[in-house]
C-alpha cells in the first residue's frame, strides 16, 4: 500500500517536472521570438501586409554647354496595374476586356492577370495620358472604384533624335541608363523612387480604413555637358558628308576639344542612330533586311552603331604622331633650332638593324631639310633618326607623360587603352616605326588629349563631357573640376611645335592630303 502511494507521488512529481519544463521551454521560445527575432518578424509582417506601388521619379535633364538646349528630357506618362483581389468577381472579365481593347493587348493574357491570386499585376507601362483618361472615364461609368490603379510614370525623350547619340546614350524600359552619359551618370540622373503604400491581406484586399500612404518621388539631378549644340551639329553634318563622299565603309569620328580645360565641344561618330528608337535599324540597307536577320546578327549591328569609336576603337595614327616625336626631341635638346637648313638629309630611306625603311617619297628624296621642313614634308627618315637619338627609355617616358600608355579617364563608359609593345621588348625597328606613327594603336581621344598638351602650352588636361551637376531639389550648381596631369613639355617647346604645325597646314603635305587623319 505504501509502495503504491510512493509510486503515485513519483509519477505526479515527474509529470509536474515535465509540465514545468515544457512551460519553461515555451517561455524561452517566446522570449527568443520577441527579443531576438522580433524586429525581423515585424518587418516581414509589414512587407507581407503592405502593398507598395512604385512612383518613378523624373530623370534629370541633360543640357548642352549653354544650359539652355535640352538634349534629353523626361515626359510624364502613366502605368496601369491591377490588384486582382480588389476587383469584384462578376466584373473581372469586363475589366479584362476593356483593358485589352483600350491598350491593344491580348485578352487571354490580361484576363489571366486579372484572375490571378496575387497582390498586384502590371498591365501596361508608359502610356500617354489620353489613353489613361479614357480608362478613368470607363471605370467611373461602370462604378469600379478599386482594383485598377493608374500611377504617374516617366518616359525618356530625346528632342534632337540622332544628335550626339553615342555620347548621350539611352535608357531601358525601367528608366535605367544603358549607355553613354545616361549610364555613366545614372546615379545622378535617376533620382529616388516614391511609393503608394496600403495594408492588404494575402489576396490583396485592403485591411483597415486608413487608406493609402503617398511617398513622393525625388527627381534626378540635371547635367550640363561641355558639348556645344551648334558645333556638334556642324561636325556631324560634315562628317556624314565626308564618309559618304569617300565611301568610308567603317564610318568615322571627329573630336573637338578645348585644349585649355579638356572640354569636349563635339564628339561625332558616323553612322549615328535615333536615341528615341535605339533598337531599330539605322540604315536603309538594314531596314530592308531587318526582318530576315537572326537575333544575334541584329544585336551585332546595334552594338556596332552604339559604340563610341572616338573612345572605344584603336587605330594606327600614322604621320600625325610625328608631333609627339618632334615635341620630345625639342624638349630633350636633340634639336634646338627648328629652322636650321641642312640639319637633316633625306636620301629616300634609312637602314635600321639591317632593315631599310623607306620615306613615302623614296623615289624623289627630300634632300636637305630643317625640322620644320621635315614635318611639312612628313619625312619618315628624319623622325626615325630623332627616335634613335632619344632612345627607347626616353621615348617611352614621353609616351607616358603624354598619357598615351593609359586611358585618358574621360567620363564616358567603354574607354579602351592603347596597344604598344612593352618597353623592354621594343627594339631598334620597333622604335623606328613608333617614331613616325606605325605598328601600334591608340584611341582618337588619346591622340586628341596628347596634341592638346602641345596646344595649351605643355600641360596634360583630362578630357571631360560633363561640366556641371544641378541639384533637382535645391537648384544648387556643382562644378566638375578641371583635372590636370602635370607639365609634359615646356611652353617654349609648345610654341615651336605649334609654329611647325601651322606650316604643315599652310604650306606642307596637309594642304594636298585627301583622307589624312586629322
Amino acid at each position: 500500500m505504501i509502495t503504491t502511494k510512493l509510486s503515485s507521488k513519483r509519477k505526479m512529481r515527474n509529470t509536474l517536472f515535465i509540465i514545468f519544463s515544457i512551460i519553461a521551454l515555451l517561455i524561452c521560445r517566446i522570449g527568443f521570438i520577441q527579443f531576438v527575432q522580433g524586429s525581423s518578424l515585424q518587418a516581414m509582417a509589414y512587407s507581407q501586409q503592405t502593398l507598395d506601388r512604385s512612383i518613378n521619379p523624373k530623370r534629370g535633364t541633360i543640357y548642352d554647354a549653354t544650359g539652355k538646349n535640352a538634349l534629353a528630357v523626361s515626359s510624364t506618362v502613366e502605368t496601369v496595374t491591377v490588384n486582382p483581389g480588389n476587383i469584384p468577381a462578376d466584373k473581372k472579365e469586363m475589366v479584362a476586356k476593356e483593358l485589352a481593347e483600350l491598350f491593344e493587348l491580348d485578352y487571354d493574357a490580361v484576363l489571366k492577370k486579372v484572375k490571378k491570386r496575387s497582390s498586384i499585376e502590371s498591365i501596361i507601362k508608359k502610356v500617354d495620358k489620353e489613353k489613361t483618361n479614357e480608362l478613368r472615364q470607363w471605370l467611373e461609368q461602370n462604378q469600379i472604384t478599386t482594383g485598377v490603379n493608374i500611377d504617374e510614370d516617366t518616359k525618356r525623350y530625346y528632342p534632337y533624335n540622332t544628335l550626339a547619340s553615342q555620347i548621350i546614350g539611352f535608357c531601358g524600359s525601367d528608366n535605367q541608363g544603358l549607355d553613354g552619359i545616361e549610364a555613366k551618370y545614372d546615379n545622378e540622373l535617376k533620382g529616388q523612387k516614391g511609393a503608394i503604400q496600403r495594408h492588404t491581406d494575402a489576396k490583396g484586399g485592403e485591411i483597415g480604413d486608413e487608406g493609402e500612404n503617398y511617398v513622393s518621388a525625388i527627381d534626378g539631378n540635371d547635367l550640363i555637358l561641355t558639348i556645344d549644340l551648334n558645333i556638334q551639329s556642324i561636325v556631324e553634318k560634315y562628317l556624314e558628308e565626308a564618309c559618304i563622299d569617300n565611301k568610308c565603309t567603317d564610318g568615322g569620328n571627329i573630336v573637338v576639344m578645348n585644349p585649355k580645360n579638356g572640354d569636349i565641344l563635339a564628339m561625332a561618330t558616323y553612322p549615328s542612330y535615333n536615341l528615341n528608337s535605339p533598337y531599330e535599324p539605322y540604315t536603309e540597307e538594314l531596314k530592308e533586311s531587318w526582318e530576315f536577320l537572326e537575333q544575334s546578327e541584329k544585336t551585332k549591328n546595334l552594338q556596332a552603331v552604339w559604340r563610341n569609336k572616338a573612345i572605344a576603337d584603336t587605330y594606327e595614327p600614322g604621320s600625325v604622331f610625328k608631333i609627339i616625336t618632334a615635341s620630345a626631341s625639342l624638349e630633350e635638346g636633340v634639336v634646338t633650332d627648328i629652322d636650321k637648313e641642312g640639319q637633316f638629309a633625306c636620301t629616300g630611306g634609312i637602314e635600321v638593324a639591317g632593315v631599310r625603311i623607306k620615306c613615302w617619297r623614296y623615289y624623289r628624296p627630300h634632300g636637305a631639310e630643317s625640322l620644320r621642313q621635315a614635318l611639312m614634308n612628313s619625312c619618315n627618315p628624319v623622325f626615325i633618326g630623332l627616335g634613335q637619338k632619344l632612345g627607347v627609355k626616353t621615348y617611352y617616358s614621353y609616351l607616358n607623360k603624354f598619357r598615351l600608355l593609359q586611358r585618358t579617364g574621360i567620363d564616358l563608359p567603354g574607354e579602351a587603352n592603347s596597344i604598344f609593345l612593352a618597353e623592354e621588348k621594343a627594339g631598334p625597328v620597333e622604335l623606328a616605326t613608333i617614331s613616325f606613327g606605325q605598328r601600334f594603336e591608340i584611341t582618337p581621344i588619346q591622340l586628341v588629349t596628347a596634341v592638346s598638351s602641345v596646344a595649351n602650352g605643355g600641360t596634360s588636361v583630362q578630357p571631360r563631357v560633363v561640366k556641371q551637376i544641378v541639384n533637382s531639389q535645391t537648384k544648387e550648381i556643382k562644378d566638375i573640376d578641371v583635372i590636370t596631369n602635370g607639365q609634359v613639355i615646356s611652353k617654349e617647346t609648345s610654341e615651336k611645335v605649334l609654329s611647325m604645325m601651322e606650316s604643315v597646314v599652310s604650306e606642307g603635305t596637309r594642304q594636298k592630303c585627301k583622307g589624312c587623319r586629322v
